[in-house]
């Protein structure tokens, strides 16, 4: 009797984490394409054209985010902090909004001065397998995606700089 009360108890326990396992809580972060070179990409934005090729020789974050995502516009003040305080890398941030109207009334209103496009749906982040905002990909000298990160971060920590300064 005993025996069956614990087994069941195992079973149960098992069948529960079984799910968090193999949901794991990876999410993408280190995506196939990790030591690979970056896809390129043109996004052409009225005046503005980015080519992330022309950044090799750089460190790039490339960030893919809208201004209809909260956790994106959290994130922006603190990427326009890490452009300033580290030249040596490139932040390029990638808008996919569709609606240029309000992309250009929200670069100008919370006055970002980072190089951004928007893409629209010329699906740059696609190549990268993002789908959702804010997603960074962070891509070494080479040209190779060295991490990618999910949701906001506080890139000026101590830790993303410290990882930074080994890149």
């Amino acid at each position: 009797m005993r025996f069956r009360v614990a087994s069941r108890s195992l079973i149960l326990s098992a069948s529960l984490l079984a799910p968090a396992l193999f949901a794991g809580c990876n999410r993408g972060d280190h995506p196939q394409q990790i030591a690979e070179v970056a896809p390129d990409f043109t996004v052409q934005n009225g005046a503005q054209s980015i080519q992330l090729s022309k950044f090799r020789g750089k460190v790039v974050l490339l960030n893919f985010w809208a201004t209809w995502c909260a956790p994106c516009i959290d994130e922006l003040p603190s990427l326009q902090r890490l452009q300033a305080l580290r030249p040596d890398i490139q932040v390029v941030a990638v808008s996919i909004d569709d609606d240029p109207d309000a992309y250009n009334k929200f670069l100008q209103q919370y006055s970002i001065n980072l190089l951004s496009a928007r893409d629209g749906t010329q699906g740059a982040n696609l190549k990268y397998g993002s789908v959702r905002v804010p997603e960074t990909f962070l891509i070494d000298r080479q040209g190779n995606i060295r991490r990618k990160f999910i949701g906001p971060q506080e890139w000026t920590n101590s830790e993303i700089m410290n990882y930074l300064d080994k890149i």
